[in-house]
């Protein structure tokens, strides 16, 4: 491991309150974007893809039509029970971890993570990858962000609310100088064939949405800061208020993924 440098606590209920705003709140991913990964990642009918702190499962759902089989593994029974509903019959979900990975969930052509890597100890993660990912497969971390762009002028004030109300060290932890950004730890590793891509565009988004948004995130759910998080949306509410008398705005999303391909 690098000197000095940062992992993240294991915190595998982190995430119970926040599992029923997931799926309303979180930016879906765009199934252009889907599409795109399935072809530089040579997917094909006979694959496996593994989606590692899976969540409700939008990856590995989203991965199922052109794969074989896809696994979902998360620690949180919650996430879990959401993922379950509505599964097509070639994908499992498991409770567990990056802790869990090994040989017995077999070797997969592709690895994705949303927005989850950088809760896990991301280099000795990477290290089981390289007996759980085939040669010539890959990992896929995917994100979002919101381009500076007119449309996205209310964003920084919803952040500036969020952030007020993080316990002291969530943020930091990831900003500080002992975080070594993924891109660093993936081009000193295995997967250091580095691509990535992105889909913007424009989306209808309602206050109620962003409040749900708010509640997923672990650091600001109620099971972190209790009531604070009622106070925590009321702001958010009278802030869009202001932008959004009708309850409704638009935003610009990049979706993105983060490509790290098997040298070797």
């Amino acid at each position: 491991m690098l000197a000095g440098m940062i992992v993240m606590p294991f915190e595998p209920r982190r995430f119970s309150t926040a599992a029923a705003h997931y799926l309303a709140g979180r930016i879906p991913y765009e199934p252009r974007l889907i599409q795109r990964v399935v072809e530089l990642t040579r997917l094909t009918p006979a694959s496996r893809v593994l989606d590692l702190g899976c969540g409700p499962g939008q990856l590995a759902k989203a991965f199922a039509p052109f794969v074989y089989e896809a696994m979902g593994v998360d620690p949180e029974p919650e996430m879990l029970r959401a993922a379950r509903a509505h599964a097509p019959e070639n994908v499992q979900f498991v409770e567990g971890s990056s802790y869990d990975l090994g040989p017995q969930w077999g070797r997969f052509q592709l690895v994705t993570m949303g927005r989850s890597f950088h809760w896990m100890d991301r280099v000795e993660t990477l290290k089981r990858f390289e007996t759980s990912i085939e040669p010539g497969g890959a990992l896929a971390l995917f994100h979002d962000s919101h381009p500076e762009l007119p449309e996205n002028a209310w964003w920084p004030e919803a952040q500036a609310i969020i952030r007020r109300y993080t316990p002291e060290g969530e943020h930091h932890s990831r900003r500080g100088p002992g975080w070594v950004p993924h891109k660093t730890l993936l081009l000193d590793s295995r997967f250091s064939m580095l691509e990535e891509i992105a889909v913007i565009e424009r989306r209808t988004m309602t206050v109620d949405g962003l409040a749900e948004r708010a509640l997923s995130f672990s650091s600001v759910s109620h099971a972190r800061i209790g009531s604070q998080a009622d106070a925590m949306v009321a702001e958010l509410r009278q802030l869009m208020q202001t932008k959004a008398p009708d309850g409704v705005f638009t935003e610009v999303v990049a979706t993105e993924a983060l490509l790290a391909t098997r040298a070797g």
